[in-house]
C-alpha cells in the first residue's frame, strides 16, 4: 500500500501508479480525481477507495476497472455523485443506494465488498439477474447554466411574448367591460 502521506495531495491523476504493478491496496480518499481516471493495468490490486472524490459516470469506471484490475475484491465509492446515497444527495433513498450496488455487482462479480458493507451471495445473484438494467440514466442538460441558474443559450421557443403586444388585438383576453357585464 503507498502511503497518501507520500503523494502530493490533491491527486488529479494517477498515471505514476505505472510503476507499481505489483500494488494490492490503493487509498485515494479525498481527492480531485475525475471520470477521466485512467489507472494503469494492476493485476494484484485487490483494494481501491476512491471516497470523496469528483466521480459521476459509473458505467465508464466500472468498466475501467474491470479491465484494469481483475483481482479487485474490495471497492469503496461513498462520497462521489456515482454512489447515490444521502451522504451525496439528499434527494437519494436506500432504493437508489441499492440499485447501484446491483449495477456495480453486475460489472464487478468479483466483488466481495462495497462501499461499508460485504456482498451477500443473494445480491450478486440479484445482480446478475437485474443489474443490466440498473444503469443510471442522466438527462442530458440542453444548455449550460450561468450564475444566476438560467440557461446562457436562450432557447428557440418562449412561453412569454417576444415584444410588447397590443392589447386590442390579443386573442386571449377579453375586454374588462364584457366580463363584469351580465
Amino acid at each position: 500500500m503507498i502511503p497518501t502521506s507520500v503523494l502530493p495531495l490533491p491527486v488529479r491523476s494517477l498515471a505514476g501508479l505505472k510503476m507499481f504493478t505489483e500494488l494490492e491496496e490503493l487509498v485515494v480518499d479525498n481527492n480531485l480525481l475525475g471520470n477521466d481516471l485512467q489507472l494503469p493495468r494492476l493485476p494484484n490490486l485487490h483494494t481501491l477507495t476512491l471516497n470523496k472524490n469528483q466521480l459521476t459516470d459509473i458505467e465508464a469506471l466500472l468498466e475501467h476497472l474491470a479491465d484494469v484490475t481483475p483481482s479487485l475484491e474490495y471497492l469503496s465509492l461513498l462520497g462521489n455523485e456515482a454512489c447515490p446515497n444521502q451522504l451525496v444527495s439528499p434527494d437519494k433513498d436506500e432504493d437508489d443506494y441499492q440499485r447501484y450496488r446491483y449495477f456495480v455487482l453486475y460489472k464487478l462479480p468479483q466483488l466481495k465488498f462495497l462501499d461499508t458493507r460485504k456482498v451477500t451471495g443473494k445480491e450478486v445473484i440479484e445482480a446478475q439477474a437485474r443489474g443490466a438494467f440498473m444503469k443510471v440514466v442522466k438527462p442530458k442538460s440542453e444548455a449550460p447554466l450561468n450564475e444566476a441558474g438560467s440557461e446562457s443559450h436562450p432557447l428557440p421557443y418562449t412561453p412569454l411574448p417576444r415584444g410588447p403586444t397590443d392589447a386590442r388585438t390579443h386573442k386571449g383576453k377579453k375586454k374588462w367591460k364584457d366580463l363584469w357585464s351580465v
